[in-house]
């Protein structure tokens, strides 16, 4: 796995209900955890741009609800920095479900724009990306 080239801000946290960018059949999923983040004890892990997390499905298809599923997030509100100094947010949190811990999308096709920091980490997202920002 590449190592990001920016500083990204933790702008979700464990417990947070995300809206997925694409057509898998999930609608809205909550985080309760966060792969590779090493934290101290007692607190929770935290996970931004380009972080895969661990989510159940709360809202969608019924074959898909109460399922247990890898995700990344492509989206945060929060604001994050990148190397050239330029600061990038966008309007509304948004992850990718994965078909598995490698990094490829269960989706076919991805509404709405993905931050490079993500296309950079995983190519199999970054074929389905139509706006990269």
């Amino acid at each position: 796995m590449l190592a990001l080239k920016a500083r990204i801000t933790k702008g979700l946290t464990q417990g947070s209900m995300v809206e997925t960018c694409d057509n898998s059949g999930a609608k809205i999923i909550r985080i309760f955890g966060v792969k590779r983040s090493k934290t101290v004890k007692g607190r929770y892990p935290s996970c931004g741009i380009a972080d895969m997390v661990l989510a159940s499905v709360r809202r969608g298809k019924p074959e898909m609800r109460k399922q247990v599923v890898f995700a990344v997030i492509v989206r945060q509100r929060k604001e994050f920095r990148r190397p050239d100094g330029t600061r990038v947010k966008f309007e509304d949190n948004a992850a990718v479900v994965l078909k598995d811990d490698k990094g490829n999308p269960k989706g076919t096709m991805l509404k709405g724009a993905i931050a490079k920091e993500v296309v950079d980490r995983y190519p199999a997202i970054a074929k389905i990306a139509s706006i990269v920002v």
